[in-house]
């Protein structure tokens, strides 16, 4: 009998508009084992083709509730660098700095929200949240290392 993660592998090779549903109801499941839903966040990253534009908002807002859960490390680690694919997706942002910010979580979360964060690229809302973030104790150097490498204003950061 095939396991699941060979259906899901299948899966990569079909365009049919049911897919992403099915693959948000496999991450969505925590009874799902958890190299399941990796592959799935893997599968929904923007570089797999599987996603048209419309699948966006919704898929971001699985993946953000799968780092926001009590999931696996590992899970929710893979779970901040998907959305790193959806930075332009209302709230993901907010989301991500909350993780990168939160004293609470690993260091590995931590830093993984943030290179997401970075790969907003410097528009407003990414360097308002790298700034937030250039306060943090643990953080602040990278923060603003990367704001320094995108030429913004530092007085804002610093002062």
């Amino acid at each position: 009998m095939r396991s699941k993660l060979d259906v899901l592998i299948d899966l990569e090779r079909v365009r049919d508009p049911r897919v992403v549903p099915f693959l948000l109801q496999v991450l969505g499941d925590s009874h799902e084992g958890e190299d399941v839903r990796i592959h799935v966040l893997k599968q929904l990253r923007s570089g797999s083709g599987v996603l048209v534009p419309a699948d966006r908002p919704a898929v971001a807002k699985a993946v953000g509730d799968v780092l926001a859960d009590t999931s696996t490390e590992e899970l929710r680690l893979q779970a901040a660098l998907t959305l790193g694919d959806f930075t332009q997706t209302q709230g993901v942002l907010s989301t991500l700095s909350a993780v990168s910010l939160a004293p609470d979580e690993s260091i590995d979360l931590r830093y993984a929200a943030f290179t997401s964060i970075e790969r907003a690229g410097p528009t407003p809302e990414g360097i308002a949240v790298l700034r937030q973030i250039a306060h943090d104790e643990t953080l602040g150097d990278a923060a603003r290392s990367v704001l320094s490498a995108w030429h913004v204003d530092q007085s804002r950061v610093t002062g």
